[in-house]
């Protein structure tokens, strides 16, 4: 009994000393966090999930296909922080990403919580990409570290103007905003666009992104006889303005950008919208073979996480893949050795085209897609740069 407790402890020393030789011979997956932040409570939530699958997405794939930096094979780490759309609670949280020393952030999902927050990653020296934030403040702070994927207001609220006004013939324009960095932006740019276009701008209004009783400033736009009426906000609360519409006898046009451009409008506006009705513009958009990859992640993306596209995750994506491939491209994931390469990235193939950043962080030659709502569908009018 004796000798086999003697054979049996010699096994379980040399077994023990396999394991640590093993241990030290095998290479080591070092863990490089990335943040991503957007409101997964409050009203946009279901856009700010929408950017977090697209995030989520992205880090599967890569880990999936291996990444190696400086001859280690590292595993990427997402780190989720939700802003509630609130700006506060926008820079509470990008504390709390560069205190965790993440590598890069994508994010955040609103121009309000974006721009607080890029101060904070400025001051840090982590690069942040946004995938959704267009007022045009975010990359004109003279910040190298601030970056985004998509066109900015100047370009979305124009092109909007000029569509009201010779596209959509409109005569009495009626303007409403929602007071956030995003609507009362977008608005200001619409405006400037239609009065440039000879277009007369016959009310403007203002409300907030958590109101729902529109019925004073509605009322006050209907005494001017609109035929189109802007408003720059998101779907939460276009999808009630347009019932308000309604039921006040308001038959114009209603135009907006990218936040109230989703599949979930018609679902908020109910039946009270419809065909051809609402006019919205995207920021982004593909067209000729650039679709296929578009179509392709939309597939993966139903099937990962059972529902379709809401947004903005294709450029939660590409923003993800882009940010990792400036690492590659530098052989690190230190901020300050991959910052340049990022700034340098050039026609990067993403699933909404291609990516090549200007000098001040910005996409070049920006796509944007006008688009209407057809038997409760999204329908793509023009693919516009």
């Amino acid at each position: 009994m004796q000798f086999n407790v003697k054979i049996s402890m010699t096994l379980i020393a040399a077994a023990v000393a396999m394991v640590a030789c093993s241990k030290v011979d095998a290479p080591s997956a070092t863990v490089v966090k990335i943040g991503h932040v957007s409101p997964t409570s409050g009203g946009s939530a279901h856009l700010g999930k929408d950017n977090e699958n697209g995030a989520r997405l992205a880090i599967e794939e890569l880990n999936a296909a291996g990444v190696m930096l400086d001859g280690k094979k590292i595993t990427l780490e997402l780190m989720v922080e939700d802003d509630a759309s609130d700006p506060k609670q926008g820079t509470a949280v990008a504390q709390k990403l560069v205190d965790a020393k993440v590598a890069g952030v994508i994010g955040h999902l609103n121009s309000g919580t974006t721009i607080p927050a890029s101060k904070l990653y400025s001051d840090a020296g982590i690069p942040q990409i946004s995938p959704s934030a267009t007022n045009p403040k975010y990359t004109r702070q003279g910040f190298k570290t601030a970056f985004r994927v998509v066109a900015d207001d100047v370009h979305l609220g124009s092109t909007l103007g000029k569509y009201a006004v010779n596209t959509l013939k409109g005569k009495s324009i009626a303007v409403i905003d929602d007071r956030t960095a995003y609507g009362q932006g977008v608005a200001d740019e619409f405006t400037k666009a239609v009065e440039a276009a000879g277009g007369k701008i016959s009310a403007k209004e203002f409300t907030t992104d958590k109101a729902t009783d529109f019925s004073a400033i509605l009322t006050t736009i209907k005494a001017k006889q609109p035929d189109v009426v802007f408003f720059g906000g998101m779907d939460t609360v276009a999808g009630p303005m347009l019932k308000q519409m309604k039921s006040l006898g308001i038959n114009a046009k209603f135009i907006g950008g990218d936040g109230i451009c989703t599949t979930e409008l018609p679902k908020l506006a109910g039946e009270s919208m419809v065909d051809e009705q609402v006019f919205c513009a995207e920021a982004g958009g593909v067209e000729g073979e650039a679709k296929a990859g578009l179509e392709e992640f939309k597939t993966k993306y139903q099937v990962k996480f059972n529902m379709d596209v809401k947004l903005y995750s294709p450029y939660v994506y590409d923003a993800t893949k882009v940010l990792v491939a400036a690492m590659v491209k530098a052989n690190s994931s230190d901020p300050v050795k991959y910052l340049p390469a990022l700034a340098a990235t050039a026609d990067f193939k993403g699933v909404t085209g291609p990516i090549t950043f200007d000098e001040k962080g910005d996409i070049k030659n920006g796509a944007l897609t006008l688009m209407t709502f057809k038997g409760g569908q999204r329908t793509t009018l023009a693919v516009i740069r």
